[in-house]
């Protein structure tokens, strides 16, 4: 028996660009975005968390050095300020200003150029719950009257559980790593209707159970054309990658097999 009935799981992109641009730009701006559509990619994720006054904006990390000219804690940082950093000289001179986006400037990208999107929702620490519940407002406000919503995902149930009160009707991800035995409560409890897993844990027998679920399954983060290949072959939905151009022409050739 299936648990959980929600978006149709052959709607979703097979193949989503690893941070909007993988391997191709500076994670998590909108050149990444724009790289990726020039490649023809159609669907992206991204990591989003909230800025010290409540802003939903694109960042991984917790702190600030790695991916911008900042330093400290990005909680500690209010929008103003994170939108004044550059965000792309890190990882080539031709990215210099590139800027920390907003959820809103990724949506609004998003819709005009028909991008699917999966939203991870990546919490400060203590912020679980706040973090869940504006990112899913936000997100439902920002593609309202759209036919193809972002997904929300999360290692974090908390965040889902709370995004779930917030937008009920927004797709939910749950993100797992190091193949929890209790993945099927987990999934219950936030009414995923996805499961995404890292790709090193993932066996054809996983696979299968996740599809026996009725889940649909994104693994994380392939890069390798022979095991994406393995992995479609399996039966395994999406793949998320740092380097999409090189898994586009597997992703068209293996068909969903749903």
């Amino acid at each position: 028996m299936h648990l959980f009935e929600h978006a149709p799981i052959q709607a979703w992109p097979r193949l989503f660009a690893h941070r909007l641009g993988g391997a191709l730009a500076p994670e998590n701006t909108l050149a990444g975005l724009e790289i990726s559509r020039q490649l023809g990619i159609t669907a992206v994720e991204c990591d989003v968390k909230l800025s010290a006054d409540g802003i939903p904006l694109l960042f991984h990390d917790e702190h600030l050095e790695r991916t911008s000219n900042g330093q400290g804690l990005f909680a500690q940082q209010d929008h103003v300020a994170l939108a004044q950093l550059d965000a792309g000289a890190w990882f080539h001179p031709a990215f210099a200003h590139e800027r920390i986006p907003t959820l809103a400037a990724l949506a609004e990208q998003a819709r005009h150029h028909g991008i699917r999107v999966n939203l991870e929702i990546k919490p400060c620490p203590g912020r679980e719950q706040e973090t869940g519940r504006i990112v899913a407002q936000q997100a439902s406000l920002l593609w309202q009257g759209e036919h193809l919503l972002p997904m929300l995902s999360s290692f974090s149930l908390a965040a889902l559980l709370a995004a779930k009160a917030a937008a009920p009707d927004l797709p939910r991800a749950l993100l797992i790593e190091n193949w929890p035995d209790d993945w099927p409560q987990q999934v219950q409890a936030c009414a995923a209707c996805a499961l995404n897993a890292n790709e090193r844990d993932l066996s054809q027998e996983r696979v299968l159970a996740v599809r026996h679920a009725g889940l649909a399954l994104m693994a994380w983060t392939v890069n390798q054309p022979a095991r994406a290949a393995e992995l479609y072959g399996w039966g395994t939905d999406m793949l998320c990658s740092d380097r999409p151009e090189r898994l586009q022409a597997i992703a068209a050739a293996t068909p969903a097999l749903r």
